[in-house]
């Protein structure tokens, strides 16, 4: 029986514009402060995680223990950094194919969200100038829990008022798709097969993908 998905849900970073090597700059410089060695392979590992996530991983590695304040410290100085960087942005550095994509889902009557754990994803899609084709942006700013916890995600579903079965995932990091999974998404991996073989599907990128190839793969 063929599915036609009612929403689609997308992460944004790493599946409409790559951020990773904004947040790799951001955090490198913190860590190198630290004294914390940081590596592409950590900011691989930091991919769908939130800003506290991040830091944590990066004082695990290093053993150091800090106290909240001076943790939301290094936050701030880490984010203001990383919005320097981003402020540069623009739709040129949209993946090919994606914004078509988004387009030809809009044209046939089908939802389109943001669900990212980004407190800066309102930001980077109007930098971009694609906010007008997301009807509904959940981020890190409207969550209390963060991925593989499905709350980005089932917030977006019901503000569609759609179930979860009836929407479509888009994510590139490990953690979101479990995040899909453990909210009963239909799952759409963006990247390589080998890491994201927990999702229903795994594309490459949206060059070339439709809304015909997306209902063959999950029906």
């Amino acid at each position: 029986m063929a599915f036609t998905p009612k929403a689609c849900l997308f992460d944004l970073d790493g599946v409409i514009v790559d951020t990773a090597k904004y947040h790799f700059t951001g955090w490198k410089r913190l860590a190198d402060e630290l004294g914390i060695p940081y590596t592409h392979e950590d900011n691989e590992q930091l991919k769908g995680v939130s800003r506290v996530g991040s830091l944590e991983y990066i004082l695990e590695k290093g053993g150091l223990v800090l106290d909240n304040d001076t943790k939301v410290r290094l936050m701030e100085r880490k984010n203001a950094q990383y919005l320097e960087l981003v402020e540069t942005m623009s739709s040129a550095e949209l993946f090919p194919g994606v914004v078509d994509f988004i387009d030809e889902l809009l044209g046939a009557g089908v939802k389109v969200g943001l669900g990212s754990s980004s407190r800066n994803a309102a930001l980077i899609l109007d930098l971009c100038g694609i906010a007008d084709r997301f009807e509904v942006v959940v981020d890190g700013n409207g969550i209390t829990f963060s991925k593989p916890d499905p709350e980005v995600f089932l917030k977006g579903a019901h503000y569609f008022g759609f179930a979860p079965q009836d929407c479509v995932v888009f994510e590139d990091a490990v953690a979101g798709i479990q995040a899909a999974l453990n909210g009963k998404f239909r799952a759409v991996g963006v990247g390589k097969q080998e890491v994201l073989s927990q999702a229903e599907v795994v594309i490459s990128g949206f060059e070339g993908f439709t809304l015909s190839k997306l209902e063959q793969h999950l029906s």
